[in-house]
């Protein structure tokens, strides 16, 4: 059988057209692996038509999920999702090094890593050299000996994020991300990300002049953002942030912009 790997790309770089990538399968197809949310521009992506495609071919769907998880609610079961994978270092606030991968519980018992360690067999103090066997539980997706840490640092916001609820942050989230786009359009400056707060993630990204020469000089500021090629600015309040944080960071940009002007 022949392998290949198809490329789904998006047509302007802060978007992606659903309806294209199930286009793009059929009944050849093994796996979809799909962002939830553009990482450059916040764009959601309708989820919902690849899953269905997907699902009709009997292809599983695998959703990378790090800008979404904490900043948007997302319900695995609902959508039907086979595969999510993501991590602690964004709107979990847990820090680098604790990933996460989930597995519809369906199929779980089918699932048999080809990168696989200890922890994953049933008796791993056993030190069976093989065949493989695999746990029946969660830890058979574990590839050796867990970073204890990493997870025991990302405790405390994961405990944090589910004390507020997803749907409160997100909430505030589209209050706050709203109020930059405002202010964005005000003095003129392109908005890389959607509009329409419903299609949008838990960041904005800003097209200013210079946007790493900006965001150096709102780091030496106490402002704290990044910036990526071709959408500039991006900005991403939490739940922590309040309004006087955003306006703040705004006016600061705007006063670093005016000085870029000759």
């Amino acid at each position: 059988m022949v392998k290949r790997v198809t490329r789904v790309a998006s047509a302007d770089g802060l978007t992606m057209d659903a309806a294209r990538i199930a286009e793009a399968i059929d009944e050849t197809t093994a796996v979809v692996a799909v962002s939830g949310v553009i990482f450059k521009s916040a764009a959601i992506v309708d989820l919902e038509p690849i899953i269905a495609r997907a699902h009709a071919v009997g292809a599983p769907v695998v959703v990378d999920a790090y800008q979404w998880i904490g900043a948007v609610p997302f319900d695995v079961t609902a959508l039907g999702v086979d595969f999510v994978v993501g991590g602690s270092v964004k709107y979990l606030c847990g820090g680098p090094g604790a990933g996460f991968l989930y597995v519809r519980p369906d199929l779980l018992a089918g699932v048999k890593p080809r990168l696989t360690g200890w922890i994953a067999h049933p008796t791993p103090f056993g030190f069976d050299p093989g065949p493989m066997r695999y746990r029946d539980d969660g830890l058979r997706l574990l590839n050796g000996t867990p970073h204890i840490p990493c997870l025991y640092a990302a405790r405390a916001g994961y405990e944090i994020v589910g004390e507020i609820g997803v749907p409160a942050i997100r909430e505030k989230s589209r209050r706050l991300t709203a109020r930059i786009v405002e202010f964005a359009q005000a003095e003129g400056w392109a908005v890389n990300s959607p509009l329409d707060g419903a299609r949008r993630g838990g960041s904005v990204s800003l097209g200013v002049p210079e946007p790493e020469r900006v965001q150096q000089e709102l780091d030496r500021r106490d402002v704290l953002c990044d910036w990526r090629p071709g959408v500039g600015l991006r900005f991403g309040p939490h739940f922590y942030n309040t309004v006087d944080d955003v306006d703040r960071g705004l006016a600061e940009t705007k006063d670093i912009v005016r000085g870029l002007r000759p």
